[in-house]
């Protein structure tokens, strides 16, 4: 008895067929595809056979299923992997997207108590109960459009009480699945009212990374990576080395804000760390490029930031031309209130120049290794487990293609349909 099995797929895109926890360079544009496919997954929720459906339908002719589907006239791809969310938070910023119409920049709004500020005052407010409703409700939002996996972000809290609030209410929803979770303290977001960056990282080094290192080793959290916002006017380079680095002495993976809004060395700061990733990137530095590529560190790109705040889209061609692993992320926060990674891709083809195969791999694989999940997430392979996506098209390509509303008939976690859109079948 198996789990499930998808038969007779006019396109079955396995990402690829060899192993490999991430694509790079001219390999990102290829695509592992089996035409008329078949996929079979086990009661693990791994995947445990698929091919061409002629061979597996003699070579699983008396086993059963729990659930058969025909795929005929459509296609399957992997579960998407988004890079980097803000999940929870409570008091949304529609008047700032208004104002940032107008003209106001984002730092002018940082400035004046906006932004980040806003949303911290309205979320240390907020109970770890109304947290979790909140963030179930973002998640079931994400899952229907086709997001299993995920990044998820504190840093609504800039101080021990509240990142500690919101990292266990990731910890908790996390428990509930079906998305999963991959938890990063951002303690260092933004400076606290009152402070300086210099007591923000003291305070950061001495107080809240050991205090999260000891709830860790308890169970309470599940903390894998630890973020800074290395901006101009928020923390520089020097803090931003001292935190990370306290941060990977408490077994944290390094995975930073960086050459966002201005140039502040940030490629170069990861490869010289050997960080794990580096999301945003617009002001990245050809140096900074080739730090990147010798590590390699993933760049993490988000083009909802650059769309929603009118910036230069970051280098993705020359990032991709020098060997950089390229992932992508939906950058989901008050800011940037998108939950759909078709439209990231989207986005992502259109203003910084991805081919729809690049986009794919972008937002599957390689998202998956800038969570160290490439070799058990973002492909569809015997042993991975068993996420993905049943696009109601013959041609894969339509989830990126038909913008806002895409044919996305049903997202499989783990063996499991747990969702179906009617409205496209």
């Amino acid at each position: 008895m198996y789990r499930l099995r998808i038969r007779n797929l006019s396109q079955l895109v396995t990402i690829s067929n060899d192993g490999k926890s991430f694509k790079i360079g001219k390999d990102l544009g290829q695509l592992n595809i089996i035409k008329n496919g078949t996929i079979i997954i086990n009661n693990l929720g791994l995947i445990e056979d698929l091919g061409p459906s002629d061979v597996l339908d003699e070579k699983y002719k008396d086993a059963t299923f729990t659930q058969d589907l025909d795929g005929t006239g459509k296609s399957a791809i992997p579960g998407f992997v988004d890079g980097h969310t803000h999940p929870v938070w409570s008091g949304d910023r529609v008047h700032e997207f208004v104002m940032k119409l107008s003209g106001v920049s984002y730092l002018e709004i940082h400035k004046a108590g906006g932004g980040i500020g806003f949303t911290v005052d309205h979320t240390k407010k907020s109970s770890e109960e109304e947290l979790e409703e909140l963030l179930r409700i973002r998640l079931k939002r994400m899952l229907r459009q086709g997001t299993t996996l995920l990044e998820a972000k504190s840093g609504y809290g800039l101080e021990l009480e509240t990142e500690v609030k919101m990292l266990k209410v990731l910890h908790k929803v996390a428990k509930e699945g079906p998305v999963e979770i991959v938890s990063t303290y951002l303690g260092a977001h933004s400076v606290p009212k009152g402070s300086t960056s210099a007591a923000a990282t003291n305070d950061i080094v001495a107080n809240q990374i050991p205090r999260i290192k000891e709830l860790n080793a308890k169970g309470e959290l599940s903390v894998e990576n630890i973020d800074v916002f290395l901006e101009e006017g928020v923390f520089n380079q020097e803090e931003t080395t001292r935190i990370l680095e306290a941060g990977e002495d408490a077994g944290l993976s390094l995975n930073f804000h960086g050459d966002e809004l201005h140039y502040m060395n940030s490629g170069e700061l990861a490869g010289e760390l050997r960080a794990l990733a580096v999301s945003h990137l617009e002001k990245v530095s050809d140096e900074g490029i080739a730090a990147m590529a010798r590590r390699p560190s993933f760049a993490v790109l988000l083009p909802t930031t650059a769309y929603l705040l009118r910036l230069h889209p970051p280098p993705a061609r020359k990032m991709i031309d020098a060997g950089v692993p390229v992932a992508l992320g939906s950058d989901f926060n008050p800011n940037a209130h998108c939950l759909s990674m078709p439209f990231v891709m989207n986005l992502s083809c259109v203003l910084m120049h991805l081919s729809p195969n690049e986009a794919l791999v972008a937002a599957t694989l390689n998202s998956a290794g800038s969570l160290n999940r490439g070799k058990t997430h973002g492909s569809l392979e015997v042993g991975k487990v068993g996420d993905l996506i049943v696009i109601n098209h013959s041609n894969w390509e339509h989830i990126i293609y038909e913008m806002v509303d895409p044919p996305l008939l049903h997202v499989v976690k783990k063996g499991f349909v747990v969702h179906s859109n009617p409205l496209v079948s």
